[in-house]
């Protein structure tokens, strides 16, 4: 929709321009700009937007949002928004110039540092279930967990526009803190739990919590579902001031479970969960408290459960005849790999082996946290390079190992050979968990991007291991 610019700067409290402007759109990118664009000037920690305002008038932008007033010839023959904080308003003026479309629809966000990803994909497919449109936002659908705001208010409008019921959506910490979900109406939003994460951006833990909580206030829903079993729970169900539905260790009964299936009973019904793991009861009641939040009955989402399909990366069991089982899993915290290998540990027979890396250029301190928990709770341990980016793999696996009380079976640096290993050790009735990539398709080798995919090289290891024995 069209917007007049006047509007625009009243929303994000800015004085108005001199000059009257019809904008119908918001980018941040100076190569996307084109007739109607408002550019938006932000600063980031490699780059500065200001900088790009000429380009990005030169290529049609008719209006600039920017922190500081621009006297270049270019940036001069089209108004300024000036405000003190870009990205603090960013999210405001996108949702104006786009209808605020999240009112028109019903949102659903989760956060938390693990489990995000695999409730957005379950509500999505319980939503389908209910017979509802339902488009989904996160780690499996585009390159950020959570779009910046011009996008995501673009994606929502577009969604609105094609009749959509419901959307799904991941809300990540990066995204609550650069508020790039400001402005927008959540019919509900869920916490599924707090680890050890991203805390080179947020420098402690404190700070992490402090972002994810954002998202429990009036500003951005009315009601909202958190998971009480983990001490962060519990400290935000204490805070919140909305009506909330507590998931706790009664919220279901008689639980039963294998490695790949649950069954249970929720809300006085019966349910069959086809996804092994006991984190995937959390994260599928979570979806499915979510779903009765916003209006629907708990006995078709309880009927639904029992169709959902296995996430990619998620606890994706590789089948073959080999005599023992392989995971695969997108784990990359402490407590994610904690979480799996426990899930394992419940129902494994043989022994437990499990490969893993941790990416580079990231949080260092999650390392040796992983490092321990792998051979605390692993029969056998492999460590590798996961995207080791611009780090060189043997640094970051020296400080993997440094959190064990005693040294990993094998170190390899290539994940490939890694997972051969691991593939020609496994005995009948172990469990091989492949941990750190998921549903990755590619590796970050320095500036070198690689084809990889965890789900694939398994396979292939396995025809290979298959074609030397027989």
């Amino acid at each position: 929709m069209s917007v007049r610019l006047g509007k625009i700067a009243d929303v994000v409290g800015a004085p108005t321009p001199d000059r009257c402007v019809v904008v119908d759109d918001v980018v941040h990118d100076s190569r996307t700009a084109t007739g109607k664009s408002l550019f938006a000037c932000i600063t980031g920690n490699n780059f500065d937007g200001h900088d790009y305002a000429s380009d990005a008038v030169k290529r049609g932008a008719v209006a600039l949002l920017t922190s500081r007033y621009l006297a270049s010839d270019v940036a001069l023959s089209v108004p300024q928004i000036v405000v003190a904080d870009v990205r603090a308003v960013l999210g405001a003026a996108a949702a104006e110039i786009h209808g605020h479309p999240s009112r028109d629809l019903s949102v659903i966000g989760v956060t938390g540092t693990n489990g995000k990803t695999t409730t957005v994909r379950l509500i999505a497919s319980l939503a389908a279930k209910l017979g509802l449109a339902c488009d989904e936002i996160g780690t499996l659908t585009g390159p950020r967990t959570t779009p910046e705001a011009p996008e995501l208010q673009r994606y929502l409008a577009a969604a609105s526009q094609r009749d959509v019921d419901l959307v799904a959506m991941e809300v990540s910490s990066h995204a609550l803190d650069q508020r790039r979900v400001d402005a927008t109406r959540f019919a509900a939003v869920g916490f599924t739990n707090l680890g050890v994460d991203h805390l080179d951006h947020h420098r402690n833990v404190k700070a992490y919590f402090r972002a994810k909580a954002r998202l429990f206030s009036d500003d951005f829903t009315d009601r909202c579902v958190i998971n009480t079993k983990t001490y962060a729970g519990k400290k935000l169900l204490r805070q919140v001031q909305l009506p909330t539905v507590a998931i706790d260790d009664d919220t279901v009964q008689d639980l039963r479970i294998s490695q790949e299936s649950a069954r249970f009973r929720w809300r006085d019904h019966s349910v069959e969960l086809p996804i092994g793991g006991v984190f995937n009861v959390a994260n599928v009641v979570m979806a499915a408290e979510l779903l009765v939040c916003v209006g629907h009955d708990p006995g078709p989402i309880a009927a639904g459960i029992a169709e959902v399909e296995p996430i990619p990366g998620r606890f994706e069991t590789i089948n073959g005849d080999i005599g023992f089982k392989v995971v695969v899993d997108y784990a990359h915290t402490p407590d994610g790999l904690e979480s799996v290998l426990t899930a394992v540990r419940v129902t494994a027979v043989g022994r437990i082996l499990v490969v893993f890396g941790v990416g580079g250029d990231r949080d260092r301190g999650k390392r040796s946290l992983m490092g321990e928990v792998a051979r605390r709770l692993a029969d056998v341990v492999v460590v590798t390079s996961d995207n080791p980016r611009g780090e060189p793999p043997m640094s970051i696996i020296d400080a993997i190992v440094a959190g064990m009380d005693h040294p990993p079976e094998l170190i390899q640096p290539d994940r490939r050979l890694a997972i051969r290993h691991a593939l020609a050790e496994a005995q009948t009735d172990d469990v091989v968990l492949i941990v750190g990539k998921g549903h990755e398709t590619t590796q970050i080798l320095g500036a070198e991007v690689i084809e990889f995919d965890d789900r694939v090289v398994v396979r292939e290891e396995l025809r290979r291991l298959s074609e030397t024995t027989t």
